[in-house]
């Protein structure tokens, strides 16, 4: 490591990481302030290490409680108090203001700002909307954090008042929509409005055309602000539609509120410059909420220091890696600042760049783990999700999971349970002398990985005594007991074995995120090293590192402290980013877009350098980093690109790597980025190449002797086996040193274990630990027995395979369905077609994805080959509706082409199929054919050969039929058929990778293993429900829009632990579009089922769950159609059976009942049988969930059976001609009760241009009813508004005051819109729960 000399006349300089169970500290002291020896009572548990002479100094490190309210205040504080200790060489007491004259600078990275928004102490702010949009943040994206909770108890709490919103008077919209094939450019759109005298279309910062509807009316905004500030509110945030490219009316309310008195503005359109109003909206909302909070802290933070602060300089780290100076630190940036710095450290001092290998940074902390890659250069991710808030923001790409040194651990239901629950910092694991529960550290110290004579002694009510081993014992005796108890007839575990077990399970969780950064991006694991930091992650690092394929682990000496360390080692950075919407040609550098996109960026850095230059950086010693935001046209992901000639080449290999497809879309930039960096000082991490290769050459590397031996238990191949394991301190350990495993070497502040086939290497500023490759696994005869250890790493294992092939449907997808609103399932199936894994994406597909697979298992038994996919659609082989695609690969027994071992299976919704309807939803079917593409079974692709040409033909058919149209789009359902192969081969790697980790008939055996789990769980809760309700039998019934009636009875048998779903009663398939297949009745049932069992309780979704039901449905009915019905309307309709069967068990009012599917398009065939190009739009809304016997409903969000999210409304009224005048909370429609129903939504659109309209909905004519005494919600409600303001009405017709002609549409319908026509959609609230009080 170099550091650079400091001046005689330069201090201390200290670095300090806050985190949530400790805080560390790193500092540098200059020789001129360094005189040896230190009192061993001022020096405490700190370490000091030597610098080299041109180090000019050393360096000291050391680690203490983030919370101990016995002892200090305010940690980092504490930290400086110590460290002066240590540099005046004499007591400091606490309480008095301590003299920072000998510290140079202090740098911090915080967690103030991310516990302020978990725990929701952020500063009372107001906030400006455009009006019609006061509810937009509250109504968010739509969708529910957890499918299966019914209290919807984690949809995120508001941090405003809706009182103190304000709506501005104002309205811009984008001129042009980008779905037209023959749109002008906007240069075109504003000529043509001056040529007719319209000087309301304006040339937006982006470049696109912005017209001005209508302009900011200041006298009322100025009212309103007033009212806030007299209401003592002193924050404002503000966010205004189309903000990104047209900024000046948030910057008149800036003014505005200035001149009033606010002294926190967060505007929208400056702190994230980019198309999307709700990330953009989240933003300006955070900002507000916590940089009050940020600068009370700082202020309070230097009130511990004589002159009001900690040093000559103060800086803070970023979220987005970079530091930033103390005054100019914003709530916004700092939501990542902790972890950030352990991303800077680990990338800087791990990777090397002469290897050239990236790396897997792992970040074990105590309450959680954050997981990163770097490859050289530092990634952003510039839309992220922070407790649960979908901020735009500049952050470094890091994963977090909830495990740590500190999760709990639990056994239920017959598996091991790591976390997610946390004992914290206080009580902490058992171990730390506080009375706290077992945690992953107590595992380690049972299993002889932790030496308690090393670890730092700050535990007990004095944060003086060592680890406990005793109280980890007592309490991992006592959960042996238990877990034994549970198996009786099973070989009982040691206290060894299940301590063991809980790492495994923890291990594989934590590396489910390490396989997200990679894999899903196209990145193979095995290329990487991991970067192994954090107080706990030295422990786990060669056992995860085994599991990923990684052979290399690079652990740094501050390993344990690596947040501080980078936060020392980083730079001050500042940015600047304008939106440029424009398209990139081929010939960029000869294009006008070029020169103009040139002169942005130049003014961008001229703005970075203003900003460094005020934090104290020259000109000259600012380095620029210039990306570019590219996409393909109509597409949704967007990639960061280096601005460079070669940009659209760039773009598409970096596409195709990310993605694994490419187009020949036009391709197009949105946004232009400058991130400045400039050093204060340097801290150098030293490249470990040329140490590690002359280490790796000695042929006789020093000697070295453990200072004393330890018995540890290691997970071996044979079980898990003690060893006599030799324990090295670091510190004594001469430089080139190598030591086999297994061995423990330590130092104050962490452990480093070296597993029994893993070899350390000592360097100078490192340890590499090489892992020897795996030896073959031989399959075993034995006959094998469940295990629930290995129970909790499968779920975990299927689950995470289900979910990665589900992120590469999303990504190699095009349409909007898919891509943004997630309409879509992936799942795994054993070899009979039993659901073996549903990654909980959308929970109409659940029970319903099984009865496709095996449809196409009993139809092609014994004809099916390797690379052959099949396709299908149909309702009578399992298909949901006509627009859910999906397809099924079987996977076959290497070496045997007819022996299918298992399926992998994708699902997704293509928006248009054809048919006689504007989209895939179709409002006015009667029967299956006029509903699109109907596909029983066909074969995509034949052994490895895709057939274009038959899926053309299959499409194309459809508009042989009378007055049915093909597809508008089949470029978009060809790619989207080729993304759910992508998702399939995905899958299938990842499960050849599972045979080669466990063996073939292991993997298989836990395949059905898992299901067990399922039905016994299911099996419990039957028992239980017929104790509940005393055997008596569970009736209910409700109506569908039509009048039909839907009937079940469920009668329970306690003794088998099965149930009887019996649909008798229900009324007859109609001619009409929400008849259900009989799939759906499944999906239903499993979704129910686990929304009711206990979420503590683990229990994998898989066909166990419908092991023990036998579901009688009357062929021909509503709910199991014959095949020539329509039912497109099904998922919809869906939802009614969850109701019904809600209401059976007593578990919840009804809620919504409905999606209401809305759909606008143009083209298609018109009267005369030609096809006219067009476009095809459609999403569906929330509505009202039931209120429950312990809870309220929620309102505006998907329920029971759909979770898609809604467009961003900017993305709206960019791709199509409709204008969104109002998206609102339909105040009052949830039904009242002693817990209120959830309420609906409102939704008004206007048409820009002729179009047509469509509505599948339910719900508008029967209430969503509620439960023990609750009101019913309201119902929903259809407008058709024609626009008369020309009075061209036609004579008798009854026209509002405002012009406009309401005409009911129903729940079903379809209509064609003039310009200026507008639709609302009114969505059902939820039923209430009980007597009003």
């Amino acid at each position: 490591m170099t550091i650079q000399p400091a001046p005689r006349s330069e201090g201390a300089r200290v670095a300090i990481d806050r985190g949530g169970t400790f805080c560390d500290v790193w500092a540098f002291i200059p020789t001129h302030l360094w005189a040896p020896p230190i009192p061993v009572e001022l020096l405490g548990n700190a370490d000091i290490i030597p610098g080299d002479e041109s180090d000019g100094g050393v360096q000291i490190t050391f680690k203490l409680l983030s919370v101990d309210p016995a002892n200090y205040d305010d940690a980092p504080s504490e930290g400086i108090r110590r460290l002066l200790q240590i540099v005046k060489k004499e007591a400091v007491p606490r309480g008095e203001l301590y003299d920072t004259s000998l510290i140079e600078s202090v740098r911090m990275g915080t967690t103030v700002a991310t516990n302020a928004l978990l725990e929701r102490k952020g500063e009372p702010f107001g906030l400006v909307l455009t009006q019609g949009f006061k509810d937009l943040i509250e109504i968010g994206d739509q969708t529910r954090p957890d499918l299966f909770d019914l209290s919807i108890s984690g949809k995120v709490k508001m941090l405003y008042k809706p009182e103190d919103v304000v709506q501005a008077d104002e309205r811009v919209t984008l001129e042009g929509w980008s779905l037209d094939p023959n749109a002008p450019g906007a240069d075109e759109w504003i000529e043509r409005a001056k040529a007719v005298g319209d000087d309301a279309v304006v040339m937006g910062v982006s470049g696109e055309a912005v017209r001005i509807l209508k302009n900011l009316d200041t006298p009322k905004v100025t009212r309103d602000l007033q009212a806030l500030y007299d209401k003592g509110l002193r924050a404002l945030a503000v966010c205004l539609l189309h903000s990104y490219t047209f900024p000046s009316h948030e910057r008149e309310i800036a003014d505005i509120a200035r001149k009033i008195g606010f002294t926190q503005v967060s505007l929208s359109s400056e702190l994230s410059p980019a198309i999307k109003v709700l990330p953009r909206g989240n933003s300006a909302v955070l900002d507000a909420y916590l940089s009050p909070v940020l600068r009370a802290y700082v202020d309070g933070f230097n009130s511990h220091f004589a002159g009001g602060k900690a040093g000559k300089r103060s800086e803070f780290m970023k979220s987005d890696g970079g530091l930033v100076s103390s005054d100019k630190f914003s709530g916004l940036r700092a939501v990542l600042s902790g972890p950030a710095g352990g991303f800077v450290g680990s990338a800087l001092t791990a990777y090397s760049p002469t290897r050239g290998r990236p790396i897997v940074g792992f970040d074990m902390g105590g309450t959680s783990t954050d997981v990163s890659r770097f490859g050289g250069e530092f990634e952003l991710s510039f839309e992220s999700v922070v407790a649960g808030v979908n901020i735009a923001c500049p952050q470094l790409s890091i994963e977090t999971v909830a495990a740590g040194g500190g999760s709990r651990l639990t056994y239920k239901n017959g598996m091991f349970v790591v976390g997610p629950e946390s004992v914290g910092a206080h009580p902490g694991p058992a171990c730390y002398r506080k009375g706290g529960d077992l945690a992953i550290t107590d595992a380690n110290l049972i299993l002889g990985r932790l030496i308690p004579s090393q670890f730092p002694r700050i535990f007990g009510p004095n944060a003086d005594e060592p680890l406990d081993l005793e109280a980890s014992r007592s309490k991992f005796e006592a959960l042996t007991k238990e877990i034994n108890a549970s198996r009786p007839g099973s070989s009982p575990y040691t206290v060894q074995e299940v301590a063991a077990g809980f790492i495994k399970v923890a291990n594989e969780g934590m590396s489910r995120p390490m396989r997200q950064i990679t894999e899903q991006r196209g990145f193979a694991m095995s290329s990487h090293d991991l970067c192994c930091f954090g107080g706990a992650g030295g422990q786990h690092a060669c056992a995860i590192a085994a599991g990923l394929g990684i052979k290399t682990v690079v652990v740094p000496r501050f390993s344990s402290i690596l947040s501080a360390y980078g936060i020392a080692c980083a730079s001050l950075t500042a940015e600047a980013a304008s939106p440029f919407s424009a398209e990139v040609v081929a010939s960029f550098e000869g294009s006008k877009t070029y020169l103009e996109t040139q002169s942005r960026v130049d003014a961008l850095k001229a703005d970075v350098t203003k900003q460094l230059a005020e934090q104290g950086v020259p000109a000259g010693d600012v380095e620029f980093t210039v990306t570019i935001a590219v996409q393909y046209d109509g597409a949704d992901t967007v990639l960061q690109i280096p601005f460079a000639p070669s940009l659209k080449q760039d773009f598409k290999d970096a596409h195709l790597r990310e993605t694994s497809f490419s187009t020949n879309r036009k391709v197009l930039m949105s946004n232009i980025r400058v991130r400045g960096v400039g050093k204060t000082f340097n801290v150098t991490p030293t490249d470990y190449s040329a140490g590690l290769a002359e280490a790796e050459a000695t042929l006789s590397p020093p000697s070295v002797k453990p200072s004393t031996f330890n018995q540890a238990s290691f997970d071996t191949p044979q079980g898990v086996k003690e060893f006599s394991t030799p324990v090295y301190v670091l510190g004594q350990v001469p430089v080139n040193s190598q030591i086999s495993g297994p061995a423990i070497i330590v130092d104050s502040t962490q452990t480093i274990v070296v597993e029994p086939s893993a070899r350390a290497i000592v360097l100078k500023e490192h340890v590499i630990i090489r892992l020897e490759d795996p030896k073959a696994r031989v399959e075993t005869e034995e006959e094998l027995s469940t295990d629930p250890i290995m129970l909790a790493v499968f779920a975990n294992r299927f689950m995470s395979i289900a979910e990665q092939m589900g992120h590469t449907l999303q990504r190699t997808s095009v349409s909007v369905s898919i891509k943004e609103r997630l309409d879509f399932s992936c799942s795994i199936h054993g070899t009979d077609g039993a659901l073996v894994a549903n990654a909980p994406h959308i929970p109409v597909h659940l029970g319903s994805m099984q009865y496709a697979v095996q449809s196409q298992h009993n139809h092609w038994l014994g004809k099916l080959r390797p690379g052959d996919v099949l396709l299908t659609n149909h309702p009578q082989w399992g298909g949901t509706h006509l627009p859910d695609l999906t397809t099924v690969t079987p996977v076959f027994e290497p070496g045997n082409d007819t022996k299918v071992l298992f399926y992998v299976a994708s699902r997704g919704h293509h928006s248009d199929i054809g048919g006689t309807a504007v989209t895939s939803m179709n409002p006015i079917a009667k029967e299956l054919w006029e509903e699109g593409v109907v596909i029983e079974t066909f074969k995509l692709v034949s052994q490895g050969e895709f057939n274009e040409k038959g899926v053309r033909e299959l499409f194309e058919k459809v508009a042989e039929r009378p007055g049915c149209s093909a597809t508008r789009r089949i470029d978009h359902n060809i790619t989207d058929l080729q993304a759910a192969i992508s998702a399939n081969v995905r899958g299938i790697r990842l499960v050849h990778r599972l045979f080669e980790e466990f063996g073939t008939k292991t993997v298989l055996f836990y395949m059905k293993e898992i299901q067990v789990v399922a039905r016994e769980t299911i099996r419990d809760f039957l028992r239980a429900t017929y104790d509940k309700f005393q055997g008596k039998a569970l009736c209910a019934s409700d109506y569908m829009d039509d009048g039909t009636k839907i009937c079940l009875e469920v009668k329970i048998n306690k003794e088998e632990g099965t149930a009887v779903f019996d649909w008798a009663g229900t009324g007859p398939q109609v001619l009409g579009n929400c008849n259900m297949p009989v799939a759906l009745t499944y999906a239903a049932i499993i979704y129910c089922l686990r929304s009711m069992i206990s979420p503590d309780i683990p229990m994998p979704l898989n066909q166990g769950v419908l092991d023990p039901i036998t579901n009688l449905v009357p062929f021909g009915s509503y709910i199991n159609p014959t095949g020539t019905v329509a039912i497109s309307g099904s998922t919809l309709a869906s939802q009614r059976l969850v109701d019904i069967i809600l209401q059976a068990f007593k578990a919840a009012a009804c809620s919504q009942g409905c999606a209401s599917s809305t759909g606008f398009g143009s083209g298609g065939k018109d009267a005369t049988g030609k096809v006219i190009p067009g476009f095809s739009y459609g999403e569906s809304l929330g509505g009202g969930s039931g209120a429950g016997p312990s809870w309220n409903g929620s309102s505006c969000v998907h329920v029971h059976c759909t979770n898609t999210r809604l467009t961003d409304t900017e993305i709206f009224e960019q791709r199509c001609p409709m204008l969104l005048l109002q998206s609102a909370i339909r105040h009052g429609s949830g039904g009242r009760g002693k817990h209120h129903g959830g309420n609906g939504m409102s939704k008004l659109f206007e048409a820009r241009a002729p179009l047509n309209f469509s509505i599948v909905s339910q719900r508008r004519v029967f209430y969503p009813r509620g439960m023990e005494g609750g009101e019913d919600g309201a119902r929903g409600k259809n407008t058709l508004y024609r626009d008369h303001r020309d009075g061209a009405a036609a004579a008798g017709f009854s026209i509002s005051d405002d012009g406009y002609e309401e005409i009911g549409v129903g729940s079903n319908g379809i209509a064609k819109l003039n310009t200026g026509d507008r639709v609302r959609i009114e969505t059902p609230g939820g039923g209430g729960w009980g007597l009003a009080e």
